[in-house]
């Protein structure tokens, strides 16, 4: 099966090069405050809203960073991934961006409405058995059909350049932020945030976020190795899978702690931000807000840069009743 390396993690210099990149394909998303929330949390929100990418999620930055950087000899071999989730749809229009074709192994029990985005954006859908073990077989058969370059969606230092790239673009709009704020599911995001926040500024505080029922990342930290994510039953299907070698040697060394965060404390941020700030946010973008909701960390009176991962939402499944909005 595929076996997952620890690869070099990007720098600075690589999610700056990443912005040059991937600026004729993607939006620099807007930064959005507000007064009610500052106000619920003590501090000074800066919300980078990556709910406004393009396929809805910050995904589309790194797997737009990873296919334009391939040689036109790779290229021509197209990409594959495995995904139920926001990178098949990112990496299938990345690859249409550059009109090379594109292999995504897709579970078969994956909603009908990923797999009918993903294919409207022109990829190629393998279905396979909803298991890892399936997931990576299938993977390895297209590939050894094809030749086709793996993308994976966070142990790849192209990926992770790409997702940085949201953080930088906020530290450039607001470069005296105290903190920046993600949420840890594979820990791509996280990462490149950490990389970019870094880079920018020695001095700021680096923060996680993650659900109490999905905490394997927060465990893996405090192991001092990686604690794989065995079936977590949380609200935020965007933060399932664990930590890769590469996002934790990158958040060992950049963060200062993962706090987690109840499945009541998220539906409530995921809530208020739909109310207050009338934009749409799926359950994995609210856990940094559900963070200082809960109080779990003490950041009043600082300015906190927040990743809003996505926007990605089944309107038909919402977590509470479509009347209470």
């Amino acid at each position: 099966m595929s076996q997952i390396i620890a690869p070099i993690p990007p720098t600075l210099a690589d999610i700056r090069n990443a912005v040059e990149r991937i600026g004729p394909y993607a939006h620099r998303t807007p930064v959005l405050t507000c007064a009610a929330l500052d106000a619920m949390t003590g501090a000074s929100l800066f919300f980078k809203c990556e709910n406004f990418q393009k396929v809805g999620a910050f995904k589309f930055r790194g797997a737009t960073n990873a296919v334009m950087s391939l040689s036109e000899e790779v290229a021509r071999r197209g990409v594959a991934t495995h995904s139920s989730g926001n990178h098949a749809a990112a990496l299938a229009l990345a690859a249409r961006n550059r009109s090379m074709a594109a292999h995504v192994v897709m579970p078969s029990n994956a909603p009908a409405v990923k797999k009918e985005a993903v294919a409207g954006y022109g990829a190629r859908i393998v279905e396979c058995e909803p298991t890892l073990e399936s997931r990576e077989t299938t993977l390895d058969a297209v590939v050894a059909q094809t030749g086709a370059e793996i993308i994976h969606p966070y142990n790849d230092p192209r990926v992770v350049a790409g997702a940085g790239t949201a953080a930088l673009e906020l530290m450039t709009d607001h470069p005296h932020l105290d903190v920046i704020m993600a949420p840890v599911g594979g820990g791509g995001l996280m990462s490149g945030s950490a990389i970019a926040a870094r880079g920018l500024s020695r001095g700021i505080r680096i923060i996680g976020a993650e659900p109490e029922l999905a905490d394997d990342a927060h465990r893996s930290l405090e192991a001092g190795e990686i604690i794989p994510s065995i079936d977590p039953q949380t609200i935020c299907d965007g933060l399932l899978t664990s930590l890769g070698p590469l996002s934790f040697a990158v958040l060992t060394s950049h963060l200062e702690r993962i706090v987690t965060v109840s499945e009541d404390a998220i539906v409530h941020a995921m809530r208020l931000v739909w109310e207050r700030m009338k934009i749409l946010i799926e359950p994995s973008s609210a856990v940094p807000l559900g963070a200082l909701l809960e109080a779990k960390v003490d950041l009043t009176g600082l300015q906190i840069g927040i990743i809003v991962s996505g926007g990605n939402v089944d309107l038909d499944r919402l977590p509470w009743s479509p009347g209470e909005i």
